[in-house]
């Protein structure tokens, strides 16, 4: 019993070892598909920011 205990522990973490990486992979790739302002719309939304401020 204590072997088959064992055997599935070390499958466990060889499983986690090889599907967290891609699975980090994938959200980190994802991260970089949202859409982009251009640079003047980055600056009027920074404008704005610091407009609220005051």
């Amino acid at each position: 019993m204590a072997l088959l205990v064992t055997n599935l522990t070390f499958l466990l973490v060889v499983v986690l070892a090889i599907v967290a990486p891609l699975v980090l992979y994938v959200l980190v790739r994802n991260e970089g598909q949202e859409e982009t302002m251009s640079r003047e719309e980055a600056e009027r939304a920074a404008r704005r920011d610091t407009d609220d401020r005051r």
